[in-house]
């Protein structure tokens, strides 16, 4: 674990959990969207994210626009940035017709608003974002690593010519979103990837890291039998 130089953000929306993460120095920073919000049964956008940023202020947290239309996304953006010097502001690659958003990001970036693009699946996509953030302010581009893996593709060589694109952009930083399981955290360390996004479950499997197999086979083997016993099956 200490020799991971990859940034650990955690992925939620639950206020308590974020909290509490925040005092761990192996978190370097928080992402959220409307879907995990909407999740965790959060009311209202601005009060929640107002609560998390008087207690969480020295650590990046992003909170996405929801807005479809580009005009509107700009207005909500001003306005979310102007929450915290540790906002970024999450912009959807597209909007829900597939429009681009890039104008809109240059717009922002270039305004001196911190932009975490997100939604990004594509090598076509980062080269259109990276052209759109460069010389703006500190951005982070996140690529859906996890659920293009969903598709049966193998996301590392997207990721690595990502890193290829951005590699004079010192504003820009690259992230690996939607891990899906611990071994993502390995996978993108490796290929020097700046940041992962990890949602709890897989949090609380950081201390595996480095674990004797031998020992971990022991343990899974114990468990089967000890789940067996308070079972009571017989044959």
């Amino acid at each position: 674990m200490n020799n991971l130089k990859i940034k650990l953000f955690a992925d939620g929306a639950d206020l308590q959990s974020m909290v509490k993460l925040s005092q761990n120095p192996k978190i370097k920073g928080f992402t959220t969207n409307p879907t995990l919000m909407y999740k965790a049964g959060v009311k209202d956008y601005r009060t929640f994210a107002k609560d998390l940023l008087k207690i969480i202020t020295d650590k990046p947290i992003s909170f996405e626009v929801f807005a479809d239309k580009f005009d509107e996304m700009a207005i909500q953006a001003k306005e979310i940035a102007s929450w915290g010097s540790n906002v970024y502001v999450k912009i959807p690659i597209t909007n829900t017709y597939g429009e681009s958003s890039t104008k809109l990001i240059e717009q922002l970036s270039h305004s001196n608003i911190k932009i975490n693009v997100t939604g990004i699946f594509t090598v076509n996509q980062i080269i259109e974002t990276n052209y759109a953030l460069k010389n703006g302010a500190p951005s982070i581009i996140s690529v859906f690593a996890g659920r293009i893996a969903d598709t049966g593709v193998n996301p590392v060589p997207i990721m690595e010519i990502a890193l290829s694109i951005i590699d004079n952009e010192p504003n820009i930083e690259l992230l690996w979103a939607s891990s899906r399981e611990l071994y993502n955290i390995i996978e993108a360390n490796k290929i020097g990837c700046h940041i992962i996004t990890v949602t709890p479950d897989i949090l609380t499997k950081l201390n595996l890291i480095g674990k004797n197999l031998k020992e971990f086979s022991l343990e899974t083997v114990k468990m089967f039998y000890d789940d067996a016993k308070k079972s009571n099956y017989s044959l």
